[in-house]
């Protein structure tokens, strides 16, 4: 009888606690305003649009607002990697636990037949009657509101120089879903349904990263490999790392009529999959001192891509 009677006791013990902890849980979500508990947030890979892999799909818990990013094996602010790596070192960084599930180190692969075709054929968003490309989005409430403010100033600058308009979300059956799931990734065009495109907070919120992945999202590979980029640079293929050498590949692009872009958002860096930061994986050509992989924002050849690709009138 006392045995039971312990057990008892121990279980209600238990069952308080857990109250409580869910109780505190509610009431500091409340006080931000702006987060969510995400302690309970482990989806199942079955369950995951295009059955993307469980590793791609995990979300991080939130200690506080200050938001800082892996450079190195050392996390610093974002504000600090706004000068000290381009945007691809940024992505792979960010990336490189969850590389064995992604091409070209940042492009989730999906698993429908149709969506394969995106892969290799144009899969674009259709132009609505007012002649505006309408990319119906949602970015998940687990970002701070300023955070969301960060993805909504990087889709505004493709408002003011191209065709195409981020719009919320409301019924649409295609749309984004904007969410700070493991790494920056995002499939390639418009693949159907509800596309997921991944910005992790703590990692992938910079302007030139998040532009990255919406041009990926409007049917846009990497610049280094276009076509052409034997004409305009070298791959060093020696120091590529072992488990990168297919991030190197040449695709049979649609170049557009557009010349070879090295100060595109799109580009790789210099040192970018490098077995050390001594040795260039892409060397440009003829000139090596070219600078390549920029840090910032839409080069002017980007924007002109795009409304080329979107046939935007009088902006291409």
């Amino acid at each position: 009888m006392g045995g039971k009677l312990a057990s008892i006791l121990a279980l209600a013990l238990l069952l308080s606690i857990s109250h409580s902890a869910h109780v505190g849980d509610k009431n500091d979500r409340h006080e931000t305003n702006e987060s969510s508990d995400i302690s309970s947030r482990i989806l199942n890979a079955h369950k995951a649009t295009y059955g993307l892999e469980d590793e791609l799909l995990h979300e991080q818990s939130r200690p506080d607002q200050d938001q800082h990013v892996k450079i190195h094996g050392e996390y610093v602010s974002t504000e600090e990697t706004n000068e000290s790596s381009d945007i691809s070192s940024r992505i792979l960084e960010a990336n490189k636990d969850i590389s064995d599930h992604l091409m070209e180190g940042d492009v989730a692969l999906p698993r429908t037949r149709n969506a394969m075709r995106c892969l290799y054929y144009d899969c674009k968003w259709p132009k609505s009657r007012s002649g505006l490309v309408e990319v119906p989005y949602n970015i998940s409430d687990y970002y701070y509101a300023s955070e969301k403010r960060t993805i909504e100033r990087a889709m505004a600058a493709l408002h003011e120089k191209t065709c195409v308009r981020f719009v919320p979300h409301t019924n649409q059956l295609h749309y984004l879903s904007i969410e700070s799931k493991t790494g920056c990734w995002s499939l390639v065009g418009r693949i159907g349904g509800k596309q997921r495109v991944s910005l992790n907070a703590f990692s992938c919120l910079q302007n030139g990263i998040v532009q990255h992945e919406l041009l990926h999202a409007l049917g846009f590979y990497h610049e280094h490999t276009r076509s052409d980029r034997d004409q305009y640079v070298r791959i060093n293929w020696e120091h590529v790392s072992a488990g990168a050498i297919s991030n190197f590949k040449k695709r049979d692009t649609n170049n557009l009529d557009t010349p070879y872009d090295y100060s595109s958002v799109m580009h790789y860096g210099r040192y970018a999959d490098s077995t050390s930061r001594l040795h260039p994986t892409i060397t440009p050509i003829p000139d090596a001192s070219m600078e390549i992989g920029q840090r910032n924002e839409l080069s002017e050849i980007d924007i002109l891509k795009i409304n080329k690709l979107y046939k935007c009138g009088g902006l291409q």
